[in-house]
């Protein structure tokens, strides 16, 4: 049943994601009516996914130009932002609010509980604590425009008015979150100039067996590199966690962009994993050699484990190598040896596509920042509203720095009301 809500809040929040929670907690802090419209059944139900569960909730490089390059050609919109919020604020919000944080490995942050409902705990301690009006199951149909500013907001239960809105609705990624791409579609309407979103931090689809066959298998140290029709293009180093669809893991999501360009060309794209990247082959061979002398009667089957990597010798089998693993070791031919170090420094993998939204953990497009007021998160177009999170177009690898942006670009809002 729709109503007519006559009530003039200060400020509407549609979205109560990460950015949209944080935002009502800083405005109420300040004695602000808020009122946040959440289409979800509760507020951040991204939040208490992100990270595994486990939620990286900032990125702690000291560098702020090594921080900020990660966003791309978003970096030089970001230096005033992080100058009034930044990783060292994130600290300062959490911890002084009872939840301490935890420097882990490529400087991600972590609450030292690791449970990613504590950090929405904080936050929604923080709306409960200043008074905040929460409407769930909640869906937006329109916003109402007159002239530069926002009027109101229709809603499948009524119409609701302020005199600010923040519009934080996130982007595409994680659509059963209820991240569907509809503050995209307004700010579209309005007559903002809006990147259409494409999965960004994303896992591999792979058509090779050997791949799916090793599903929930992780290897911290491989080396991937990825070709076009056969010749190179970008090599990184790192963690990869091998899915029954594929490749995933810090390493492939934060690929998964330069990748989509390659796939973009219409050529065979394809890589290959070297196992061993601190070993040359002739290095490796020694190793398998030594190997071979003290097993020289075994089925060269049951002695993979001790010459790959650990859960890797079933995959080897699948590889198309034309060696016969049932032959005993000192049967071995020098030539299949060779093609076994080989194997291990260049395993052959083809890349049929991109993962969905579903399986993103970002997805880029947004609002141009040029239209942005970076020290208010204001619209040029409409003074009274405010634009944060997702919805802004700002690339960023995983690793905790799409959460930073939610806590800066949210704070600011809330703040400049």
């Amino acid at each position: 049943m729709r109503e007519n809500n006559n009530k003039i809040w200060d400020v509407i929040i549609i979205g109560g994601g990460a950015s949209g929670m944080m935002a009502g907690a800083i405005a109420s802090s300040q004695g602000k009516s808020v009122l946040i419209l959440d289409k979800n059944r509760d507020l951040g139900e991204k939040l208490k996914i992100t990270g595994g569960g486990r939620c990286n909730i900032t990125n702690n490089e000291p560098d702020i130009h090594k921080l900020l390059a990660v966003y791309g050609e978003g970096a030089p919109f970001l230096y005033t932002p992080f100058s009034i919020f930044g990783v060292k604020d994130t600290f300062k919000y959490f911890e002084s609010r009872g939840l301490p944080l935890v420097v882990q490995a490529r400087n991600r942050v972590f609450p030292t509980t690791e449970k990613a409902i504590d950090v929405y705990n904080v936050l929604r301690k923080d709306l409960n604590k200043n008074n905040v009006s929460i409407k769930n199951n909640c869906t937006v149909k329109k916003i109402n425009t007159e002239s530069d500013l926002v009027k109101s907001v229709e809603t499948d239960s009524g119409v609701y008015f302020a005199h600010s809105f923040i519009l934080a609705t996130g982007g595409m990624s994680h659509p059963e979150t209820g991240s569907t791409g509809d503050g995209f579609k307004w700010l579209k309407d309005m007559g903002h100039e809006v990147k259409d979103s494409s999965p960004n931090i994303v896992p591999l689809a792979v058509s090779d067996e050997w791949v799916k066959s090793l599903a929930g298998v992780s290897l911290s140290f491989m080396k991937i590199t990825f070709y076009l029709e056969g010749k190179k293009q970008f090599s990184k180093t790192g963690k990869i966690l091998f899915t029954h669809f594929g490749l995933s893991g810090p390493l492939i999501l934060n690929s998964s962009k330069k990748v989509d360009d390659l796939l973009q060309q219409d050529g065979l794209v394809t890589a290959c994993i070297d196992a061993y990247p601190d070993t040359n082959e002739g290095k490796l061979e020694e190793l398998i050699i030594k190997t071979f002398d003290t097993n020289k009667n075994k089925i060269l089957r049951t002695i993979l484990k001790d010459i790959v990597p650990e859960g890797m010798a079933k995959s080897i089998e699948l590889m198309n190598t034309g060696i016969d693993f049932n032959t005993k070791v000192h049967s071995v031919t020098k030539e299949d040896r060779k093609k076994i170090v080989r194997l291990l420094k260049s395993m052959p993998i083809t890349i049929t596509n991109l993962m969905g939204y579903e399986r993103s953990v970002v997805a880029d497009g947004g609002v141009s920042l040029k239209e942005i007021d970076m020290k208010t998160m204001s619209s040029k177009l409409y003074k009274n509203l405010r634009i944060t999170g997702d919805l802004l177009n700002i690339s960023r690898n995983s690793g905790g720095y799409s959460l930073q942006v939610c806590w800066t670009t949210g704070y600011i809002a809330g703040n400049s009301i």
